[in-house]
């Protein structure tokens, strides 16, 4: 299959190493960045500097591929979709961006080629994992979803480090999160909904981010009582991004907050990713509960360490790119998360990756 992929960053250059060394794909690379592409040249794929904000131009990058991965920052997702269907292209992407989600799912409708954005770890393998649960029940009462990459040493105030892109950490930040509450959606305010829990002996905090949930609301709409999603990470971060974007004002200069976190929140590479969903509900006449717990751990190797992040959001999408080639996700139209069959994403040659985590036994 012939797959474009746009951005060469952290997470582009991972599902980049993993597909291109399969044969099932022949991968160019494109981005603004010769740098980053640079890092490449030593895998059998090719390369193309391109300004991946000139709609044109991303256009040019489409002729003759059959799919492209999105692998840009979320602002331009909606940007790279409009081409991908112009071009014939079928479309993946990594956007946790709800309003982008939303444009895609539009320009999806009576597409004769495949739209599925969220193939990561929250959007993505978060919801695969909730919807595969709540199957086993014959009435939903509560899904909750939890998830964190964090620093596996921490060390500053905020106890965390940089593993993913600071544009995607603000906007989950700053934007109203979708929820079911009573039956209903509802949307509720990031940064609120503060709750502690202790997972495998360590304490944590979680409380609402947007974007983590994808299109799971509308999919369980009328069968669950209550759905969340919440980002997990050290106690005290919450109050102190509260603190900067709402008291001192910089929600409303997010660029300047952007440096500020780029300058002085060092880059990590040794972290772990907490994956906890809780479903309940009837089952055979009685109420339960089932939990899914993992820890996914960085890679240290030597010669190609990768952190748990890129480990989780590269095995997301190219689980998600490999079992659409093998047609075992629809062909055309808007595929959500849900979709995916949880039994299938972890039998695959990408998906495994989650099989290779430690689960969690006991939660206090």
């Amino acid at each position: 299959m012939r797959v474009v992929l746009m951005g060469a960053g952290h997470i582009g250059q991972t599902i980049a190493s993993l597909l291109s060394r399969c044969d099932d794909y022949q991968l160019t690379v494109v981005d603004r960045s010769a740098d980053a592409l640079q890092a490449l040249r030593h895998l059998p794929l090719e390369v193309k500097v391109v300004d991946t904000a000139d709609a044109r131009a991303l256009r040019a990058c489409l002729a003759g591929q059959q799919l492209v991965i999105n692998a840009l920052p979320y602002h331009l997702a909606t940007t790279v979709a409009t081409q991908a269907l112009a071009a014939g292209c079928h479309y993946f992407d990594l956007t946790e961006d709800v309003s982008a989600t939303r444009d895609i799912m539009r320009l999806a409708e009576g597409a004769q080629t495949a739209f599925m954005p969220q193939c990561g770890l929250a959007p993505g393998f978060i919801g695969i994992v909730a919807h595969h649960l709540s199957k086993s029940f014959s009435s939903l009462h509560e899904v909750k979803m939890r998830v964190g990459a964090l620093p596996a040493f921490p060390t500053n105030s905020l106890k965390y480090n940089l593993t993913w892109s600071v544009d995607g950490l603000i906007n989950e930040y700053c934007h109203p999160c979708e929820a079911i509450r009573d039956g209903g959606i509802i949307e509720v305010l990031p940064l609120e909904g503060l709750e502690h829990f202790s997972l495998d002996g360590t304490e944590y905090e979680a409380f609402n981010t947007s974007g983590g949930l994808g299109t799971l609301c509308e999919t369980l709409q009328g069968r669950v009582q209550t759905l969340d999603y919440k980002t997990v990470r050290y106690p005290g971060h919450c109050a102190i991004m509260k603190m900067l974007l709402q008291e001192l004002g910089m929600k409303s200069d997010q660029e300047n907050l952007k440096d500020i976190l780029r300058r002085s929140v060092p880059l990590t590479m040794q972290d772990v990713v907490l994956v906890f969903v809780t479903v309940s509900g009837e089952r055979d006449g009685k109420f339960v509960q089932e939990v899914f717990a993992r820890k996914i751990f960085a890679d240290r190797a030597e010669s190609a360490p990768l952190s748990a992040i890129q480990i989780t959001t590269a095995a997301g999408m190219c689980a998600a790119v490999d079992l659409f080639r093998e047609g075992k996700l629809p062909q055309s139209g808007f595929i959500r998360q849900e979709q995916v069959e949880l039994p299938d994403f972890l039998a695959n040659r990408f998906g495994s990756a989650y099989q290779q985590s430690r689960q969690v036994e006991s939660i206090g």
